[in-house]
């Protein structure tokens, strides 16, 4: 099993080159299985998730060509309805090929996915939105089975916003007979990035980006233009962060400052000079952080898939901070590996936890638990005096292409042990 070895101490600088969000990859090749041709996408990131979801359209009897961030989904000779286990429960992001599949071919059975262990994160948002478009649903050993001659547009309203629930519904709805709402929807740029790949496809989508979406159904999608895959704001963020916890001069390229207003403004405050550009981001860190106190909430809010690298961030702080992570339970799993570094970290109820920063942090063997953990202790080893050394480093590879290797450009001295 890899390992990731890090000597910290050593500031960052240079250049990296973001790349293709994986959270917006994902929804857009599941999306092929509503085309009966090809959909080409450029721009897509060599991942574990990208590598299991290409490996269940190829189960169902999809042809995937990919080379160099390119990928080709021929979608005309899928002829499987089963999502198996073995494939799905891997990642959960598996769940988002069950609208397209049911509004495709009117009969989708997929296992309950798997994935980071991060809380429950229920699909029950999926169902009852596939129920209110005319599917009948059931669930037997394991598997969701969903049966409908055709999908019927219906209003549809989200008690919470839910990313991969506005995804699989609206992939439903664009195939569904007449007008579809979707009320409280998701407003995240994957959003927004799957709604116009879904237009060029010959979808009527309109309104993505707000919590109102209306989807006019149509008969049939047709294969589009190229379609790019967005930079993944999730990562320009870790570096980001990377770069004002080491006070180091970052230059980071091909990203989307609009996407990150929320942690532009985060950074702002605790100290760190931010510049930005037309896609592009300069970070230059101060020797003094200050404490700044956070709030996951749904986008536009900070986002909680940056949570675990704030964290590590405020560890080296200059007073106490706050973070409540009002997303997802069983989210603060990455502060006891903190704490082997020597942070001094305090959870209550659950969601909360006090942070008071320390002088510094020491090296020492750490586990990551899921994915953006693996990345808050990248973080923290990057900063800390001696050796880091990460295992489980496979939650890394699901959301973060060679991401030892950028940080090596930046002369970090940061080294993947097989």
């Amino acid at each position: 099993m890899d390992k990731i070895q890090i000597n910290g101490g050593k500031k960052l600088y240079g250049e990296v080159t973001i790349s293709g969000a994986k959270n917006a990859a994902l929804p857009l090749i599941a999306s092929a299985i509503l085309v009966n041709g090809k959909t080409s996408f450029s721009n897509v990131p060599d991942l574990m998730d990208i590598k299991s979801i290409k490996l269940l359209l190829e189960d169902l009897g999809a042809t995937c060509k990919s080379s160099n961030g390119y990928l080709e989904v021929d979608g005309s000779n899928i002829h499987k309805i089963e999502a198996e286990y073995d494939l799905v429960r891997k990642m959960r992001a598996s769940i988002l090929v069950l609208g397209p599949l049911v509004a495709r071919f009117g009969h989708a059975k997929v296992s309950m996915p798997g994935g980071c262990a991060i809380g429950a994160r229920p699909v029950n948002m999926h169902l009852s939105g596939l129920e209110a478009l005319g599917a009948e649903i059931s669930m037997d050993h394991g598997y969701i089975e969903a049966k409908a001659n055709r999908l019927v547009g219906n209003e549809i309203y989200f008690d919470t916003p839910t990313v991969t629930g506005t995804e699989n519904l609206m992939m439903a709805a664009s195939l569904a007979k007449g007008t579809s709402i979707l009320r409280n929807a998701a407003r995240e740029p994957e959003i927004v990035s799957l709604a116009d790949a879904l237009n060029k496809m010959g979808a009527q989508i309109h309104g993505a980006g707000t919590a109102i979406i209306t989807i006019e159904g149509v008969k049939s999608l047709s294969s589009s233009s190229e379609i790019t895959i967005i930079p993944d704001r999730i990562e320009t963020g870790t570096f980001m962060v990377a770069a004002a916890a080491t006070g180091g001069d970052v230059f980071i390229k091909n990203c989307e400052p609009d996407h990150l207003s929320s942690i532009i403004n985060k950074l702002k405050a605790t100290g760190a000079e931010i510049r930005t550009y037309q896609n592009a981001i300069r970070v230059t860190g101060k020797e003094c952080i200050h404490s700044v106190d956070i709030k996951t909430v749904p986008y536009p809010g900070f986002p909680t898939d940056m949570q675990a690298q704030f964290m590590a961030l405020m560890t080296i702080a200059d007073g106490n901070s706050v973070i409540h992570e009002s997303i997802f339970e069983n989210r603060f799993i990455h502060a006891n590996e903190l704490l082997r570094l020597g942070a001094d970290i305090s959870i209550s109820n659950g969601n909360l936890a006090m942070v008071r920063g320390v002088k510094k942090l020491q090296g020492a063997p750490v586990m990551a638990s899921d994915l953006r953990a693996s990345a808050s202790l990248v973080i923290a080893g990057l900063v800390a005096e001696g050796t880091t050394a990460i295992s489980r480093v496979y939650h890394m590879d699901r959301g973060y292409e060679a991401i030892e290797k950028k940080f090596s450009q930046l002369d970090a001295d940061i080294i993947r042990i097989k």
